[in-house]
């Protein structure tokens, strides 16, 4: 720690003597239509070769030589705008700048400069392009970016009518999914047939597969981070959307002109109107509400507040049985800028999950529920040091509390008694810094390391074991208390960071990439496809944090122009401690859980293809992925050799879908109509599937011969959507859209999972005596047309 604060302190004396001579432009770059500032604008001086680009605050800063230059602003769908400064001393300019005069009606911000794939240091990273995301077609006709997520290179889907995905042979629970910076625990409505991201209020979105900058910690496989917009501050403006699963509403507009905004939004579902009409006296409703203020003190400080709120319901039998689950976030965010190149984000967050399953019955009913709340206080600084060398640091602390399960008898005559699981506490430190360097106009690095301090801290009650994985019932040995903060088990990591760019002309490069990744919270799933009532666990004595180690190599070209963009990127990953149940686990209402974790190794490698048009009437993007995912855990999946010797032999991951392939395409055939399609392929998924029967005590449990030892059928499905922008729209204040979609055009009965049962006949008749057994699948979606239509004043 001591060696970390020197160099650090070196790191800014170095800086301080260079910087004697310099001069520094600074300043925002903002959409001069809304006040929204953008992502990733381009800031380039043609006379010294050098720029630099917008931070995710809309922030830049550049240091050069006392002169006078002319500055170019450059971002996709904005005019260039060229500025000629003197800079005799240090500067401030913020630019407002306006958007290209083309058919299309609004200019939907995308977060990259055009040659950011072969110029970027960043390999393994895709932004999503909104206005593309809007075009295509979407299950019910609701825009969902988690849908385009799996649609991307190296991105497996868990299957229909799921928003869980899995990122180069890690687990749903290995990606950390965060919105305005607070993380989202389960991110899906309706059991994963929408996800919770409302695509009115989005700015920017980025998923992260490798190469993951240090300031990112706390998951193995993946950051997704979902920024909202701040809200118009020069205009009000309304928009939202009547569809087939869902409406929307979003206002926004000033507090005070170019100085303070605000958003309100919300989306609730339709699918409880439809069910009443059709007299079913079952409920499903989901709503999201998110919120944002944002104040410009001055120029050198800026705070936001946000804030998100959704929930799920289902109930059954008029409302005698059900469950629900829901995420609550807030955020409280403060930009200072301490001089012209030390820039500052402080975030104080709170996030919350919580889900609950109840059923009103006098003998039998109760209340289940379970809930993991956070709250963070994080520091990030910049330092734009000089053209060459932009330096990242900070302090990340976060508090954790784990409740497991209450369960409440719903009367006093019912089966079940109170009781409540041991709360589970931890605290996550995290010290990172990092840098990124041009070493000259061939090589780039992004190089740095993030100090995980883990605790796993009281109040709680620790039970110890004789043999914590004995093979049968453990026994107790004795049990220790922990006061409030007093720490049970530490752990301390060290994650390196590395990527290397490698120019090999203006429209190529070489990019490899090294990350080690730590994860000190464990979802314990039984299931392959996440539920949102699998519970979460933090690193204590009975289980270590998940360690992964990735190296990434790419090839990367653009072509004319930059209308094309091309990539090959391969990758092996290695994880260590990694989570599973042991087989036969007794999972449900065990207050000795922790004497089922088993952990071991899984490792994953695989290729990624992509071809992506960004330019033209005609848009899209083509991948391909060939991966496989592996896991060894003494425990699971076990087997006796020759000698009868009992052993946990390697299987497949539950995610494990060997090729994938995607296709989408948007044509903007004028500026009334645009058409959108996509296609998707991959081999089916792995599943474990009873081999055979025995008799016990008159019984026919079923044996299973090996874990994950069948694969599903083949997925596949193709969509289409037609949108319809009036051209009186171009002429008036209120603008109408309306979005004809078809999903699953040729009615593909994917699986959605396999079952056994006793075999029946076409009348559902047992067949024999009942001891044969057979396979059944369930699917969910056939052909399904939806329309939707939005608003926008």
């Amino acid at each position: 720690m001591i060696r970390f604060l020197i160099v650090t302190m070196l790191l800014f004396l170095n800086v301080a003597a260079w910087s004697q001579g310099k001069a520094t432009l600074n300043g925002y770059l903002k959409d001069g239509a809304n006040g929204e500032v953008l992502i990733g604008v381009s800031v380039y001086i043609p006379q010294l070769k050098a720029g630099t680009t917008t931070n995710p605050y809309g922030f830049y800063s550049i240091t050069v030589p006392p002169g006078t230059y002319d500055v170019v602003y450059s971002f996709i769908g904005y005019n260039t705008q060229t500025v000629s400064i003197a800079l005799t001393g240090d500067v401030s300019r913020s630019i407002e700048m306006g958007a290209e005069s083309t058919m299309m009606q609004e200019v939907e911000i995308s977060g990259e400069r055009v040659d950011a794939n072969v110029v970027g240091i960043q390999m393994s990273k895709n932004t999503l392009n909104l206005g593309q995301v809007r075009k295509l077609p979407a299950l019910f006709g609701e825009v969902d970016i988690l849908k385009s997520v799996q649609m991307l290179p190296g991105v497996i889907s868990a299957g229909e009518g799921t928003s869980a995905f899995f990122v180069r042979g890690g687990g749903g629970d290995q990606n950390l999914i965060l919105m305005d910076e607070a993380p989202i625990y389960d991110a899906s409505h309706l059991g994963g047939l929408v996800s919770v991201f409302n695509a009115d209020v989005i700015k920017d979105s980025e998923l992260y597969k490798g190469g993951i900058p240090a300031r990112f910690g706390g998951r193995l496989s993946s950051i997704l981070e979902v920024r909202t917009i701040d809200g118009n501050n020069k205009n009000f403006q309304v928009q939202g959307g009547l569809g087939t699963l869902a409406s929307r509403l979003s206002v926004q507009g000033p507090i005070k002109q170019d100085k303070a905004s605000f958003l309100l939004s919300g989306r609730v579902s339709n699918i409880g109107a439809y069910l009443k009409a059709a007299d079913v006296d079952n409920g499903v409703t989901f709503y999201d509400l998110n919120g944002k203020i944002n104040l410009k003190v001055n120029d050198k400080n800026r705070f936001f507040i946000s804030g998100y709120l959704g929930r799920d319901k289902i109930t059954f039998d008029d409302g005698d049985a059900g469950f629900g689950w829901g995420n609550a976030t807030a955020t409280f965010r403060w930009n200072h800028l301490f001089n012209e190149r030390l820039f500052s984000n402080t975030s104080l967050i709170a996030s919350r999950f919580d889900y609950s399953l109840e059923i009103n019955d006098p003998a039998q009913g109760f209340k289940w529920t379970s809930d993991l709340t956070e709250v963070s206080l994080k520091n990030d600084l910049s330092y734009f040091i000089n053209t060459n060398n932009e330096l990242t640091f900070g302090y990340h602390l976060t508090s954790r509390r784990f409740q497991p399960a209450r369960i409440v008898p719903s009367s006093e005559g019912s089966l079940f008694k109170r009781t409540e699981f041991e709360k589970m506490y931890a605290l996550d430190h995290a010290l990172f810094i990092s840098n990124e360097q041009r070493i000259n106009d061939q090589i780039s690095l992004e190089y740095g390391v993030r100090l995980s301090i883990f605790q796993n801290v009281g109040p709680g009650k620790v039970y110890w074991y004789e043999d914590p994985q004995a093979a049968d019932n453990p026994v107790r040995s004795d049990s220790s208390e922990y006061n409030r903060w007093e720490t049970i088990k530490a752990y301390i990591n060290l994650e390196p960071r590395l990527g290397v760019r490698y120019a090999l002309g203006e429209d190529k490069s070489i990019k490899a990439s090294y990350n080690r990744m730590v994860q000190n919270t464990h979802q314990m799933a039984a299931g392959t496809v996440p539920l949102p009532f699998n519970n979460w666990a933090p690193s204590g004595p009975y289980l270590k944090p998940q360690v992964a180690d990735q190296v990434a190599l790419g090839y990367f070209q653009n072509f004319k122009d930059n209308m094309y963009e091309g990539s090959v990127e391969v990758y092996y990953k290695d994880v260590n401690n990694v989570t599973d149940f042991a087989d036969n686990a007794e999972i449900l209402l065990n207050e000795d859980l922790s004497t089922e974790y088993r952990q071991g190794d899984s490792w994953a490698y695989g290729a990624e293809f992509m071809i992506n048009k960004k330019k033209g009437k005609l848009t899209g993007m083509a991948t391909y992925t060939w991966s496989k995912v592996m896991r060894k855990i003494d425990g699971v999946n076990q087997q006796r050799d020759a000698d009868g010797n009992v052993y946990g032999k390697t299987y497949a991951a539950g995610y494990d879908r060997r090729n994938v392939a995607n296709i989408i395409a948007a044509y903007d055939y004028n500026d009334k109509w645009t058409f959108g399609a996509s296609f998707t392929y991959s081999t089916g998924r792995p599943i474990t599937l009873p081999s055979g029967k025995y008799e016990l005590d008159g019984y026919m449990p079923n044996t299973i011969s090996e874990r994950n030892g069948y694969r599903m059928p083949d997925f596949h499905h193709l969509d289409l959507s037609v949108t319809l922008n009036p051209r009186k729209n171009a002429t008036r204040r209120f603008k109408g859209q309306w979005v004809f979609s078809v999903y699953n055009v040729y009615s593909r009965k994917n699986a959605f999972t396999i079952y056994t049962r006793t075999k029946r006949d076409d009348d559902n008749h047992v067949i024999g005596d009942g001891t044969q057994k057979e396979a059944r699948m369930i699917y969910l979606f056939p052909v399904l047309p939806s329309v939707t239509y939005n608003i926008k004043f």
